[in-house]
């Protein structure tokens, strides 16, 4: 129930950036600087790689990327995030900062420090069928999100349905 409290709350807190949580790990790892190819960035968050050039039309469109063309093949390109979407990730984590302060409510400030440290250490303790914890989430997370968006016309959508 809190999981699904909190997903429901944080998928509320992207519903205006491109891609929703698929954008905001783009974004995350455009910002990050790593992995700098859009193919890197698509094998490391598990999309396939036409989706992920939708994905990052969308969110170039939106002002928050660009590709750049790799010096050293010009096949490549790096997904560099621009200022706007540096600015546009700070709103994103304090929506998401407030999402957990009302999903954590109950708790006072230490137990909310144990609750995350003990959430912390099962998610990078735990690796069910192989999986990185991460991905898992992730994974939960949006298919609670296509459960109540469409995709785009003419479109697949971000995860690839």
């Amino acid at each position: 129930m809190v999981f699904r409290s909190y997903l429901k709350a944080a998928n509320l807190a992207m519903t205006d950036l491109p891609g929703g949580p698929r954008g905001y790990q783009v974004l995350t790892t455009a910002v990050q600087g790593v992995p700098s190819t859009q193919l890197a960035l698509a094998q490391q968050l598990g999309v396939d790689r036409t989706v992920m050039t939708y994905l990052l039309d969308d969110l170039e469109q939106a002002g928050l990327i660009e590709r750049r063309p790799d010096p050293t093949d010009r096949r490549a390109r790096h997904i560099i995030a621009t200022e706007r979407g540096h600015a546009r990730l700070d709103e994103l984590q304090l929506r998401l900062r407030h999402v957990e302060d009302e999903v954590l409510a109950a708790l006072e400030g230490p137990e909310r420090d144990v609750f995350r440290d003990l959430i912390r250490r099962m998610a990078t303790n735990s690796e069910p069928s192989g999986a990185e914890p991460c991905t898992v989430v992730q994974d939960i997370a949006l298919a609670e999100a296509n459960t109540s968006a469409k995709p785009r016309r003419g479109r697949r959508s971000p995860t690839g349905d």
